[in-house]
């Protein structure tokens, strides 16, 4: 038992196979135009298909599914594998704790690193552009805007195309695609991870539509793959410790673990973590894996929030140990409502609306994907191409930009609800101490006269006012969306922003997911259901008035604010299909207990009208790279009483 012809076999079947040699497949597989791809716009079985058909694949493709190589998820146990075991430690579970809370620490920090630098760019771009817009000078606005972002475009695009092609998109479907048995090439690199973070972080600081909550589930997933085997091919570093973790299982146990560390992390949801890799990463799990995972989750979320907490910008804010709620509430709603039962009615509108949306959302961009690689395949030269795919991140971000910083222009001055002029004070603001009705005073004024403010028996009252475009536009996504969640703001917002906004960001978030930029759509899906959301809400108020808790309480459930949350969960299923996950996601970003009920409503709902008409986006993007899948149980597909065989 002690041959070398052994010993290799015992490191195949026992260890991590070489990640650069893993896949005979290009890392350029996204842009191989399959060459009889002859399927209509509409085609049946290819973008616009239910969950209930099977995809269809060209020839071509069915030639790159067959090129993929399978993983197995337990231990083959051979006789060689048998020895191995022999003569390992006694497996107690203490160590395999030790590497969950090494993974939910590493990964937490890397949010926080990703957060500080992100919010340090961005909030150093926009206060200047307001600056400049203060004395009407839009033309130097939007040329700081543009250079600031285009460079961080360039940056980030350039270091996928040219360095790492894996570190690409988001990396859920190849991570999803990993964890159910298929060996993909590169995605576990520690090149791939420098180069995610590095592009992540410069496509959202840049204002493209995008956020990091994507990718932060492949960091996660890529600490987890790297430290628990305490080895790395590309830093030719081979530490003697916890080698018994090198073996599939439980080197596939840790990648799971440590993308539910991302989700964690990037969105302070610890149980919500846990559930999404269970409900959608992981294709394998069992109990021990729950407690073990939830442990590296809850270790991530302490350490994300605990230094967030005192840190902006990387500059301390003092407090070091206090966990402060607005910075780990994602999108905090200190405002609690009661929900009455007539509050369904619009939540199964917002749900329908949500599937609908969500459907067309998916087969707009699987559309924009496949016309992305015959543009790029028809390209013959390599390095034409590489230079195509830098230059569309930096066409959307002109045309992002331009929109951000002058469509504002286009729109009036908007009054605060609570506004003076003179001796004449708004009716609309009640007097009260704590001004039930109210506009934020953290809106953006643009090129508006910022005012004064004056106190009134307790009510802020101000002659200033704001713009609603820049409110939504010249901010940061987060920001933005908890504008759009805030609560008794029922006049911040008016039809003619929101339907103008709705079509534009829906257009450029679908144009900008799946680029050559590391970039998740987890942002852009929340600010597209809260727009729709909020519309909702505000037609409510239209018909039967405004309501606060103070004067009618059994119809102050009637806030737009309230709506825009349930729309934002209900267009985040209508495109991922989450259920349960997405639920206690909600609950953990907003603090919203009270909205649980109509937010699983709305959920529902979403679903089950979008499994009628796409499949869910990280499932049709596993289609789309033909990267193979084997989901739990076969579909089934009936004609009337007769069942229909289905091509394998």
């Amino acid at each position: 038992m002690n041959s070398e012809l052994e010993v290799r076999e015992l490191q195949h079947r026992t260890e991590l196979i070489d990640p650069d040699a893993e896949m005979k497949c290009s890392e350029d597989g996204d842009y191989m135009l399959p060459e009889d791809d002859n399927y209509s716009f509409f085609s049946k079985g290819r973008d616009f298909e239910s969950v209930y058909v099977n995809h269809q694949y060209t020839a071509k493709e069915r030639e790159v599914l067959t090129s993929y190589n399978s993983l197995d998820y337990l231990p083959p146990h051979s006789n060689v594998y048998r020895h191995w075991i022999t003569r390992q430690p006694a497996r107690l579970d203490w160590d395999r704790w030790i590497m969950m809370g090494l993974i939910g620490f590493s990964v937490g920090m890397i949010g926080f690193l990703m957060h500080q630098v992100i919010d340090l760019i961005t909030d150093l771009k926009l206060e200047q552009a307001r600056a400049l817009l203060q004395h009407f000078e839009y033309m130097l606005a939007w040329l700081l805007v543009l250079a600031f972002g285009s460079v961080l475009v360039l940056f980030s695009a350039a270091s996928v195309v040219l360095f790492r092609p894996s570190a690409g998109g988001s990396g859920i479907p190849e991570l999803i695609g990993f964890l159910n048995g298929t060996t993909i090439r590169s995605i576990f690199n520690v090149k791939t991870m420098v180069v995610k973070f590095f592009s992540c972080c410069c496509a959202v600081a840049s204002g493209l539509p995008v956020g990091p909550e994507g990718p932060m589930i492949h960091l996660g997933g890529l600490v987890g793959a790297g430290l628990s085997q305490f080895r790395s091919t590309t830093l030719q570093c081979h530490l003697p410790f916890f080698t018994r973790f090198r073996n599939s299982e439980d080197r596939r146990n840790f990648i799971s673990a440590g993308a539910a560390a991302g989700v964690a992390s990037a969105f302070g949801a610890p149980v919500g973590g846990l559930l999404f890799a269970m409900e959608e990463v992981s294709s394998f799990w069992n109990m021990k894996l729950s407690w073990q995972t939830f442990f590296c989750c809850m270790v991530s979320t302490v350490t994300t929030d605990l230094f967030n907490s005192a840190f902006t910008g990387f500059q301390y804010m003092g407090d070091f140990g206090l966990f402060k709620s607005n910075k780990y509430i994602l999108f905090q709603v200190t405002d609690g409502i009661a929900v009455n039962i007539l509050a369904f009615l619009p939540t199964v509108v917002i749900g329908v609306l949500g599937g609908v949306f969500g459907a067309l959302f998916n087969f707009t961009n699987l559309k924009i994907t496949r016309l992305r690689r015959r543009i790029v395949t028809y390209t013959k030269h390599a390095s034409l191409q590489k230079v195509l795919r830098i230059a569309e991140p930096l066409l959307v971000t002109v045309i992002m930009v331009s929109v951000s910083v002058m469509l504002p222009a286009a729109f009036p001055c908007s009054k605060f609800t609570c506004f003076f002029d003179g001796d004449t004070y708004s009716s609309t603001c009640t007097n009260h101490p704590s001004s039930p009705l109210h506009t934020e005073p953290t809106v953006q004024s643009y090129d508006c006269p910022e005012g004064i403010r004056v106190v009134v028996n307790g009510t802020t009252f101000t002659n200033g006012s704001f713009n609603q475009v820049a409110t939504l536009l010249m901010v940061p996504g987060e920001r933005a969306i908890q504008h759009l969640f805030s609560r008794n703001t029922h006049l911040e917002f008016d039809y003619s922003v929101l339907l103008t906004v709705l079509p534009i960001y829906f257009f450029l978030a679908c144009w900008a997911a799946g680029m050559s930029i590391a970039s998740g759509i987890v942002v852009p899906m929340l600010f597209i259901g809260g727009i729709y959301g909020r519309l909702v809400g505000l037609a409510i108020v239209s018909m039967f008035g405004v309501h606060t808790a103070d004067s009618s309480p059994y119809w102050a459930w009637m806030d737009p604010g309230a709506f825009a949350l349930i729309g934002a969960a209900s267009f985040f299923g209508g495109v991922s299909r989450l259920t349960v996950s997405l639920t206690v996601i909600m609950m953990e970003i907003t603090n919203d207990v009270q909205f649980l009920l109509p937010i699983m409503v709305a959920i529902m709902v979403a679903k089950w009208v979008g499994d009628f008409l796409t499949h869910p986006l990280y499932h049709a993007l596993l289609e789309f790279k033909c990267i193979p899948f084997l989901d739990a149980e076969p579909v089934i597909v009936t004609d009337g009483q007769r069942v229909i065989a289905l091509p394998v």
